[in-house]
């Protein structure tokens, strides 16, 4: 009979309830005091934690994150004005839930990158949909869905992302269709997805990188209003790791 309902629970898809019955056939002593309500439950319990398990390996799968990162392995011992209370309040994932953005700048080497897939890796144990691109990639990947037709689609894709990680902002300058590209996705997301911009240069020159003061204005407008910053300072951390070495 337990075979029987083992092979059902995994025809239903109830994978999770399948182990945990077969656990508690395995060891009937720990379970022969709990009545019939309470082992059910457990059952429930198990399935709800596996499919929350997949759930969050499918989602970090899907997110595309340049490094394997995680904000309990964030390096605190280098001085280079990352502080722990606000790497926790962001790891709360508060800031997604209010679709607010983030914008981490930082000399080459500073960790920005390691810090934004860790906080990309958080969101998607908290259940949020995140995508990694270069600036550069994804306005290829634009440009490329213009050309087969698939561009409207991939902007809602984009739009229904819950956090978009865009690295290498202002390395490469854009052209009038990028610029425009680009405003079409902030503003898709203003208010609803939070954005998370990596950068080399300061905040106060992204104007000039962009190459058009209307369309900079619009983007960064919705860019940058309630927006959380990260100012990271200080030598290459892969030059210092180096010299350790």
């Amino acid at each position: 009979m337990t075979e029987q309902l083992t092979s059902h629970l995994r025809q239903l898809n109830l994978s999770g309830m399948a182990t945990a019955l077969s656990s508690q056939q395995e060891h009937p002593g720990t379970y022969a005091e709990l009545g019939f309500t309470d082992r059910l439950a457990l059952l429930i319990d198990q399935e709800l934690l596996q499919r929350d398990q997949r759930k969050q390996q499918r989602l970090i799968t899907q997110a595309q994150l340049k490094l394997a990162a995680s904000v309990q392995q964030i390096d605190y011992a280098h001085p280079r004005n990352v502080e722990r209370s606000q790497i926790a309040q962001l790891a709360g994932g508060g800031w997604l839930s209010l679709a607010q953005n983030l914008l981490i700048t930082g000399p080459c080497g500073s960790g920005k990158t390691y810090l934004a897939c860790a906080l990309g890796h958080q969101a998607c144990l908290q259940g949020h949909s995140v995508r990694y691109f270069r600036l550069s990639r994804l306005m290829l990947a634009l440009s490329q869905a213009k050309a087969d037709g698939s561009y409207h689609k991939m902007l809602k894709r984009l739009d229904k992302t819950a956090l978009l990680i865009l690295d290498d902002w202002g390395l490469e300058p854009l052209t009038a269709a990028q610029r425009n590209d680009l405003l079409e996705i902030m503003d898709d997301r203003h208010g609803h997805g939070s954005t998370l911009v990596i950068s080399q240069l300061p905040t106060d020159q992204w104007y000039g990188c962009i190459g058009d003061n209307t369309l900079a204005d619009a983007i960064l407008d919705r860019l940058m209003h309630n927006a959380h910053r990260l100012v990271l300072k200080g030598e290459s951390m892969r030059k210092t790791m180096a010299s350790v070495d």
